[in-house]
């Protein structure tokens, strides 16, 4: 079949590209908006069975005015020389909170204070700004809490008075350059990997070029068709998407295009000529490519299962992004390869002499004389990193990984000199009668009082905003500690609900929502989706490395394989950041782009070692021979793909937020471990290891006579057949 489509794609390459440039351009003029389908809220994208999502339910019927719209700033005000707040200083607050409000800011729908934002021990005194806008990153909230700040210090002015604008937004803010500083660092990096590296590899100016040209359009594409799938289907996606689908495609588009390079490049070595390589090169490796992608794409699929529908939206996103790369890789960069011939490698001359003595070839020769070693060592390597996900715990804390130096940082820390730390976000608890009936003041102040000495509380205030359903009250819990930290959300997970639970009068229910019970609940879901996500994905890779290979054992352990470098890759990190720099957790998110880009892209390495390895074998080389120059021929191509994709995210860490240091760290050795441990050593160690009974029950290593044309190889004896 891949011979066939790369005869008529070679044979027809202009056919072939105008055919792709106008699908290309109908689909993209055509397609909605992906902004038209995304969504920032994390509790979105729970379902409804969890208490959180129940309680943004009910609030949203009860206080429609608090809608998912509606944003707060926090400005924090204290006195220069660190005393205790008077009277005089309160009602100067107090002035201040009605200047801003007259100054009509943009966005800014109200400006409170009061007595009862005065810190207990005096310490501070809070003025609430409540803004108008989609989320914490839209432009005009940005601009209002700039505008606040430029407008406190005439407002204090000789008033012996200090100020800090805090909370989330102000915090988005300040942190706002430090996000884009990265995604820059990420962009322009990635450019400089991919063009370098290839430049390096082939010295060739084109073949550097034309990963970056194609899978910038690639992604056009792919955005287009999430977009147009996503309105017909009903699904929205998180705003991370594309930075994710950029990483995806780049990350598996520059792993095709090396795969075809790398083969084409090898059979011009061999005397074929330019289109003659090309076919040859799609038959070869196209199955290759068909298989990886189709790997990636059940794995991605799989994650339709996930329970939490942030994770559930990357799957038909990520698996369509795939399958346009796949239909360009085996049609559109075959066309253009084949039109170029030689020229693709220019000026080099390079391509033309096979290399001598190479690190490969001795590293090839020490897994085939050797495999036992090499599978200890790799594989002790691999089981020891693999022991630190016993350790793992899950961090919900964003600001904590942000720089401590900005205005909101300071904000957040002289807020907890007279608050508690969760008084930013509150846990908000729904009160509910259970027939309908309206509930009584009594009923309020005796939940009220009760949840204010449940475990872990350190205040409960009812909201005195009218509920529009006076079968609902609001009491606000303002946590002791972190209200994003691991102690928090455990405590809202099951002590807290327990206590608050018990504590709701007879005819009625109490709801706890909020931030930190979102994450509790993403927790319980991140948790079930992974239990159920990975080996689901497991079974199906097996099923499509079975078809690929027509074996029953060797799927066994390249899956095996493939989830021993997930839990590495995972482990690596609790070394470093948990135990080594004494952080109380990794990222939440973690896990699950490791399973992205470690279990499913990784996987692409192993299927192309091996493949080789097969197509070695039925050359007539004996299994360890078969090693050998499998790993002499295959690792190259492996190396240099896994060099781009872990250099990319390996930049990350230089970025000064912790949360896009650990994703740049745990993928970078994620990649590394799977494409120079697994594919390079351990994957054909343990094929030279197991010998013939590695294709069982199939003959996938029974020597051929006829190439990959159909012809007789050229001055190759037909070997004799293994039974």
């Amino acid at each position: 079949m891949f011979g066939r489509l790369g005869r008529t794609v070679v044979r027809h390459p202009w056919w072939t590209i105008v055919a792709w440039l106008v699908a290309a351009v109908a689909i993209i003029a055509f397609s909605p908006k992906i902004s038209e389908i995304t969504k920032s809220d994390q509790g979105s994208f729970l379902p409804g069975t969890y208490e959180s999502v129940q309680a943004i339910d009910v609030a949203k019927k009860a206080y429609p005015e608090r809608d998912e719209n509606t944003q707060i700033a926090l400005v924090v005000v204290k006195r220069s020389d660190g005393g205790p707040l008077t009277q005089a200083d309160s009602a100067k607050v107090g002035q201040v909170a009605q200047g801003l409000k007259s100054r009509h800011i943009k966005t800014v729908t109200n400006v409170q204070t009061g007595p009862q934002v005065v810190a207990p021990n005096k310490s501070v005194q809070l003025i609430n700004v409540t803004m108008q806008g989609k989320s914490q990153d839209d432009q005009a909230l940005t601009d209002a809490v700039r505008d606040i700040r430029k407008e406190l210090p005439g407002q204090i002015q000789g008033a012996g008075l200090t100020t800090l604008v805090g909370g989330d937004v102000a915090g988005f803010a300040d942190n706002e350059d430090s996000f884009n500083r990265a995604l820059e660092i990420v962009g322009i990096s990635t450019f400089i990997l991919i063009i370098g590296l290839i430049l390096l590899i082939f010295r060739a100016p084109l073949a550097a070029l034309l990963p970056i040209l194609v899978i910038g359009i690639v992604l056009q594409v792919s955005t287009a068709l999430v977009a147009l799938a996503g309105k017909t289907f009903g699904f929205n996606v998180d705003q991370d998407l594309q930075t994710i689908v950029l990483i995806v495609l780049f990350g598996i588009g520059s792993d095709y295009i090396l795969f075809l390079l790398f083969r084409y490049r090898e059979r011009l070595r061999a005397g074929d000529d330019k289109k003659t390589a090309m076919i040859v090169a799609v038959e070869r490796v196209g199955e290759v490519i068909a298989s990886a992608a189709g790997a990636v794409i059940v794995a991605f699929l799989v994650l339709l299962l996930a329970s939490f529908g942030g994770f559930g939206s990357l799957g038909p996103a990520l698996a369509i992004s795939v399958g346009v790369m796949l239909v360009t890789a085996l049609t559109l960069i075959p066309a253009i390869i084949s039109l170029l011939g030689t020229a693709v490698f220019w000026p080099s001359k390079a391509w033309k002499r096979k290399p001598k003595a190479t690190i490969p070839a001795r590293l090839g020769r020490m897994v085939g004389r050797r495999p036992g070693i090499v599978v200890l060592v790799t594989g002790g390597l691999m089981l020891i990193l693999a022991a630190g996900t016993l350790s793992f715990k899950a961090d919900y804390d964003f600001n904590a990984g942000f720089p401590q130096n900005t205005e909101s940082a300071k904000a957040t820390k002289q807020m907890q000199q007279g608050f508690p730390a969760g008084l930013l976000t509150p846990t908000e608890v729904y009160l509910q009668t259970t027939g309908g009936r309206p509930l009584s003041k009594d009923q309020v102040a005796t939940f009220t009082a009760a949840v204010k000495n449940a475990p872990g509380v350190g205040s409960a205030q009812p909201v005195q905003d009218p509920s529009q359903d006076p079968s609902v009250a609001r009491v606000d819990l303002a946590l002791k500690s972190n209200p994003v930290s691991n102690e928090a959300i455990s405590l809202v997970r099951g002590p807290l609900r327990d206590a608050v639970h018990q504590a709701a009068p007879p005819g009625t229910k109490a709801l706890v929502g909020g931030n930190t019970a979102i994450f509790a609940d993403i927790n319980s879901a991140n948790n079930r989706d992974l239990s159920v996500i990975l080996p689901v994905a497991a079974v199906l890779i097996a099923l499509i490395l079975g078809l690929l290979l027509r074996s029953l054992v060797a799927p066994l352990y390249l899956v095996a394989a493939v989830l021993l470098g997930f839990a590495a890759t995972i482990g690596s990190a609790v070394y470093v950041y948990m135990d080594a720099l004494d952080k109380p957790g990794i990222t939440f998110q973690l896990p699950i782009i490791m399973y992205l880009f470690v279990l499913a892209i990784g996987t692409d390495y192993n299927i192309l070692m091996i493949a080789r390895l097969r197509e070695e074998a039925k050359e007539g080389h004996e299994p360890r021979e078969a090693a050998a120059l499998a790993v002499e021929h295959g690792a190259p191509t492996v190396a240099a793909a896994g060099l781009i994709l872990a250099g990319t995210f390996a930049v990350l860490m230089l970025a000064p937020v912790l949360f896009l240091k650990e994703l740049g760290f745990g993928v970078a050795i994620g990649i590394m471990l799977s494409a120079f441990v697994m594919s390079a050593f351990l994957v054909p160690a343990l094929t030279a290891l197991i010998g013939h009974k590695a294709w069982w029950p199939g003959h996938g290593d029974r020597p051929t006579a006829r190439g990959g044309t159909g012809e007789l190889a050229p001055g190759r004896p037909e070997p004799a057949r293994r039974g």
